[in-house]
């Protein structure tokens, strides 16, 4: 009401500018998601909760390949990534695989965050292990 009164609009109008406003902010820092994550729950948890962020997600992976493949050919804003995949691939090794080729920022969620701590991990990179807390993503996606 105060805003209304200052702005001199009526509060419906105040409220809608404030939507828009919101709408147009978060439409300026939504970005493409790659996901790579071979359980499938766990990457339909992230794919939801990045969706209710306002991104777009451009493809789960299961593997290091199909991570690779996947990136190369979408150019994610930020990758969600797990460390141990399906066939026995790693998802730090697809990373690190990418990042020799683009610049991307790079949230590790993970259950083996020692193979994060003791591996060659790109920098700057986030880690969150598992079981994870939805807020912890949010924060950082």
């Amino acid at each position: 009401e105060e805003v209304a009164f200052i702005l001199s609009t009526d509060v419906a109008e105040t409220r809608r500018l404030a939507d828009a406003a919101g709408r147009e902010m978060a439409a300026e820092i939504a970005t493409d998601v790659l996901i790579i994550e071979d359980e499938t729950f766990i990457a339909m948890d992230l794919e939801s909760l990045v969706k209710n962020l306002g991104h777009n997600v451009v493809g789960v992976a299961r593997t290091h390949a199909d991570a690779v493949a996947l990136a190369k050919n979408k150019r994610p804003g930020l990758i969600l990534a797990d460390i141990q995949l399906a066939d026995g691939s790693s998802g730090l090794d697809a990373v690190n695989e990418l990042l020799r080729t683009f610049e991307v920022p790079v949230v590790f969620i993970t259950a083996y965050p020692e193979r994060f701590l003791t591996g060659e991990r790109p920098e700057p990179a986030f880690l969150i292990s598992k079981p994870f807390q939805p807020a912890m993503v949010s924060a950082v996606a």
